[in-house]
Parts: C-alpha cells; structure tokens; sequence
C-alpha cells in the first residue's frame, strides 16, 4: 500500500538536518537559527538531493508564527501596548517609509519600474515577527522597556502591512501590474481601505469586549478537570483557532489575530501556565518557520548578483537600523534603547516573503525582485544575533569616543529627575519602587493605603509622565544607573523594593543602593527558586520568587517593615522569603 508521506518525510528531513546543523553552528559558537536556515537550503529545490515539500513547510511555519505570536499576547497587555504608543505608532510608520525609500532608490537605479520599486521597498521595511521574538526571548528581554518598545513597534508594522497586501491589488494597474485581479476597477480605493479598517476594529472590538470575557473564563473551565491533555489542547485550540478565524472572517493576518488571542487570555490566572504548556510547541514549530525560509533561498542569487545581494542586505541592516536608531533617540529614549530598537528591527520575514509574492503575482516585481528579497532575508537573519551582541560594545566606544553621544545620553530630561516641588517625606524615609508593571503597581497601591511615601524609578517615560500627572513622584531611566537612583534620593531612602524580574540588573541595583545607603534594606524579586537561592546567598537583601503571590508576599513584608496595619486575608498564604 502506497502512503503519500509529504508531510513526515517534510518534518523528519526538517527536524533532523535542524538539529545536526544547529548544533555543529553552536560549537561554531553560531546562532542555533543559522543552522537552521542551512537546513532549509540543503533540502530546498535550488540543491541536489531530496527536496522537501515547501508547501507544507510553508504551513508549519506559519503555525510556528501564531503560536509564538500567541505567547508575546500572554505576556503582552493592552496597557503595555498604549504605554508604548507615542513611541510605537509614529516610529513604525517613519521607519516604514525610510525603508520603503530607500529600497525604492536602490531597485530604480537598477531600471526597474516604479511599482516593482515600490513592492521591493515594501517588502524590505517589513521586519520578521519570529526572529525578533526569538532575539528579545534569547536575551530574557521579553518584558523589558526595550522589548516592550520592539514589540508594539513590530504590531504596528504588522497593522500597516496588513493594509498595504488588502490595498495592493486594486492599486496594480496603475503602478504598471501586468496581471488583472478580479477586483481592479471594481471597488473604489476608499471603499477597500474603509472596509479593511472596519474589518480590523471589529475584530479588535470583539477580542477586547468579548473574548476577555469568554476565553478566561473557558481556560478556568478546562482547568477545573485536573487534566493536563485538555489544558495543552485548550489553549493550542485557541491559538490557532482565533489565528484562523481572524484570517478568514475579519482579513487579519495569522500573527495579529494569534497575538490578540494571547493577549485576552492574559487575564486568566491561568495565563501563565499557559505560555509554559505552549513552550515546547512554540520552540518546535519555530524552527520550522527558519528552516521553511532556508528552502526559499537560491544560493546562487549571491554567486550571480554579489552587489545587488549587497546593497539589498546594506538598507535591512544599516539604513533600517539608523532610521529606528534616530526616531527612538528623537523621542528622547537612551542610546541604549535606540540601538536595542535598531537592531530588533534590522532583519526581514514572513510578511516580507507574503509582499514580495503578491507582487510577483501582480506582474509588478521581476523574479530577481524576489530572489533579492530571500537572500536579503536569510543573511538578514543569519546576522540578527550579531547586530544584537554588538549593541553594548557598540554604544561604550560610541559613549568613549563621542562627546554629541555622551551629551545625548545625559541631556536634560524633564523625567530624569525629580521637581524641585517634591515634599521631603519623598526625600527622607521613603521608599524606592523600581519597575512599575503588574508586580509594582499592586505594591505601590498597597503602600499608598497605607500612606506610606514612595519614589518609582521606571524606564517607561509614558508611565512617569503618566505617575507625574497622578501626583505620584517618579524619575524616568534604568535603576541598574547609579544616577538613577541617586535622582531617586535612594542616599535617605528606608528601602529599595526591585519589582523587576530581571536578576542581573536587580543584583546591580542592590550594590549601588548598598554602595550609596549603606543601611537601607532592600527587598528583591525573582522568577526562579534557584535565582533567589544565589541572590540569597550574597545576602543582597529579601528575596520572593513566583508570580501569583509575589507581589501580595513583598508588600506585606513592606508593610511591617513600616509598622503599618495589615488586613486580614483569608486563604491568601505568603510566599517564602529569605535574606
């Protein structure tokens, strides 16, 4: 009996030549996805050999991108979305067109037509959701200002090109297509963008109202039965479910509709459970999106057309990168922040390959467009993690070397420092919150019941303008900055209370406070038990670890500190701590 065996023989040639070029690539001391990526090469068509098929790598792949679109909503809010805003919308759209232009000039001085231009351009501005997520996870930066930044730049760009594949169709007979679509000059220009934008607030305005309510409530229901089966299947269901659902009835892509998934179930006390049960899912199908984008590539478009190659890979890399790094420094964020921003975004994917198709398919991009497009891609992606290795290197010569770099780094911020204005029980006796997210608000509103002063040092300038018109007294900038906290009066402060995961930089602000206050008691968290045993081990301070009682755990050991009352709470045990 014959089985048509596309698909196994796709996932065991996919998975198994991953796996041995990803681990020759580490000892090589390589990024794992390069391997990766040469995987796909060696089982692609442009090579001897056995040839996969792409079109079910290509599906894969895609689950690849919603499941890891999925877990960014599980840790990603609505309030972290908003609080980005100001910086996100507006750079995305610049950065966008600079792209776009830049690509334009450089296929335009090879001859070609201005819709082919426009479609390459396009498809260069378009950074890669996955290679970004797998960047920002590799470097613990999830959760971080920077990732936060990155990531609302990156739903943007996904919104806007959503726009662009709706628009581009109607749009080729005039910018020279030679293929007609079934609706040019049916539909007017506005009704189509019209349409995709009611198609796209409906979609948002259900998830928000509706799915915030049922999809929590669904995940406690399955959760209830004890069984570990129907949790996993629950929330893949949903992922993919809502991911293919958005697609189909709302024109949405794959990704924005897996990420709002995540995000409405971020309310369940479930959610993180969740992101861990999808893990190894998320890994698994993730390589298959680099080896997917390998199978794609013809090598010998380098061989045959160096500088083309060259040029196309020189605006991803540089003219991306120094676009996002001035509009991020122009909004007034740190070097560093600008060039963690700039090197997120130096690389092209998915929706890059999806642009450049269309175009093809619309008789607007010539076939070498498309070439350029996934070499462009692969080599992009291959040296991603480089761009991002460079970046503290990079912005300590920059800092040693330039005196404007230095100015920009300590120019006047109206949120660097407190107001002259500040009442002293701010300055004396206070206590110095860093990071205000989920954690550090509840502490802070814990403190404030009981009147207790505080002083929050966040590096999200949104947030400390938005503390500041609440009355509340915050600085804006990373704690792990002995100005920082010098600005925050941490010399008189009763206590640093670190409500930020990270234990590098916790363990950086402890020694600072320690070097500046040398009484002053400090108050850490973690997320793991064997990070808080080696923080408790140099008795840097009190440590928590967990996540559901952490912050209810550090405000009460705040709060006898203090001496303040404290209400009883049934049922609500405290987590272990330790000095």
């Amino acid at each position: 009996m014959e089985h048509n065996v596309s698909l196994i023989s796709t996932l065991a040639a996919g998975f198994g030549l991953a796996l041995i070029l990803g681990f020759i690539a580490e000892r090589l001391r390589l990024p794992a996805l390069v391997g990766y990526l040469l995987a796909g090469v060696a089982i692609g068509p442009a090579t001897p050999g056995y040839v996969a098929d792409i079109g079910i790598a290509s599906q894969l792949s895609e689950i690849g991108v919603m499941l890891l679109m999925f877990g960014v909503g599980l840790h990603f809010s609505l309030k972290d979305l908003m609080a980005v805003k100001r910086i996100a919308l507006p750079g995305a759209v610049v950065q966008m067109t600079v792209a776009t232009l830049l690509g334009m000039g450089l296929a335009m001085s090879w001859g070609w037509s201005f819709g082919g231009a426009l479609v390459f351009g396009l498809a260069l501005s378009c950074a890669s959701t996955v290679v970004l997520l797998k960047a920002l996870e590799a470097r613990g930066a999830m959760d971080s200002v920077n990732g936060r930044i990155a990531i609302g730049w990156l739903v943007v760009e996904d919104l806007a090109t959503v726009l662009i594949l709706v628009l581009l169709p109607p749009l080729a007979p005039m910018l020279g297509g030679t293929v007609a679509t079934e609706t040019a000059g049916q539909t007017p220009l506005w009704q189509t963008l019209a349409e995709t934008l009611a198609y796209i607030t409906a979609f948002v305005v259900l998830m928000l109202v509706v799915g915030r309510r049922v999809l929590p409530w669904m995940l406690w229901q399955v959760a209830r039965t004890g069984s570990r089966e129907l949790f996993t299947l629950m929330v893949i269901a949903v992922a993919i479910g809502i991911a293919y659902g958005a697609s189909e009835l709302f024109h949405v892509s794959f990704a924005l509709g897996a990420f709002f998934a995540g995000m409405v179930m971020r309310e369940s006390e479930y959610s993180h459970r969740a992101a861990e049960e999808s893990l190894p899912l998320r890994d698994s199908f993730s390589v298959l999106f680099f080896v997917s984008v390998g199978m794609l590539v013809d090598p010998m478009t380098v061989v045959n057309q160096p500088w083309q190659v060259l040029a196309t890979v020189a605006v991803i890399m540089v003219g991306k990168a120094l676009a996002a790094t001035a509009l991020v420094l122009v909004f007034r964020y740190p070097l560093n922040t600008a060039m963690t921003v700039s090197a997120s975004l130096a690389q092209i994917g998915e929706f890059s390959f999806i642009l450049a198709g269309l175009g093809l398919q619309l008789g607007l991009l010539p076939k070498e467009g498309m070439n350029l497009v996934l070499a462009g891609a692969m080599i992009s992606i291959a040296l991603n993690p480089l761009m991002f290795a460079m970046v503290g290197p990079v912005q300590r010569w920059v800092l040693a070397r330039s005196a404007f770099a230095r100015k920009l780094e300590q120019r006047d911020d109206p949120y660097a420092e407190l107001p002259m204005s500040t009442e002293r029980e701010f300055l004396e006796g206070q206590v110095v919150l860093v990071g205000y997210g989920r954690v550090g608000r509840r502490i802070a509103q814990a403190l404030d019941e009981r009147h207790i002063p505080i002083v929050v040092a966040e590096q999200n300038r949104e947030t400390v303008e938005a503390l500041r018109r609440q009355g509340r007294a915050a600085v804006s900038g990373d704690a792990s900055d002995p100005m920082v906290l010098i600005q925050a009066h941490i010399a008189k402060a009763a206590m640093l209370v670190v409500a930020l995961p990270d234990s590098m930089k916790a363990r950086q602000m402890a020694n600072i406070a320690r070097q500046l206050n040398p009484g002053i008691e400090i108050v850490l968290r973690t997320h793991g038990e064997e990070e808080s045993a080696l923080l408790r081990k140099e008795q840097l301070g009190t440590v928590f670890y967990g996540e559901e009682e952490l912050a209810r755990g550090m405000s009460r050991h705040v709060l006898q500190r203090f001496n303040a009352p404290l209400e009883h709470e049934a049922g609500n045990p405290v987590p272990a701590a330790g000095h």
